[in-house]
């Protein structure tokens, strides 16, 4: 990957509409070598999938959390990972502490927060909770190509 794909990344990155003749023209390439670049980034992984960001608020579901749940072992059951199939859940991590996995969700208030929670205490060896309710959400956003590069130093551009 060089500091063209980088800065392709962080373009897509703020606008993944952006059409490849208007990125060409900021990277000074044609829309074609934009369009190649773009398909080798895909099959390399780079980009995993072009998506949209969606205002909790706007469609009902305010209350953003962050819940750390403690189980019995690794806690990456199928039980567990099953859990993704409720649309409240945006994000499953695996992580190291003292909890095992890490939600982040989004609901229409705390009773739906809470009936969610009875559903994680219902998958075996779920020992506790703790949950964290955003009050307001400064900065949210994805990977920075400015820190990728070689042996995580930071990319040049």
């Amino acid at each position: 990957m060089d500091a063209t794909d980088r800065k392709l990344l962080a373009i897509l990155a703020d606008d993944a509409t952006i059409a490849f003749r208007d990125l060409g023209q900021k990277l000074g390439l044609s829309a074609p070598s934009v369009y190649e670049r773009v398909k080798k980034l895909k099959a390399q992984g780079a980009i995993r999938r072009t998506t949209i960001e969606i205002d909790g608020e706007a469609i009902g579901c305010p209350l953003l959390a962050f819940v750390h749940v403690a189980t019995d072992g690794w806690g990456k059951t199928p039980e567990m990972l099953a859990i993704t199939d409720d649309p409240r859940i945006e994000e499953l991590h695996s992580v190291a502490g003292d909890t095992c996995i890490l939600l982040k969700v989004r609901c229409e208030g705390t009773l739906a927060l809470e009936q969610l929670l009875k559903r994680i205490y219902d998958i075996p060896g779920v020992r506790n909770t703790r949950s964290y309710i955003a009050l307001n959400t400064y900065l949210e956003r994805g990977t920075r190509t400015e820190l990728s590069g070689p042996a995580g130093v930071a990319g040049k551009s």
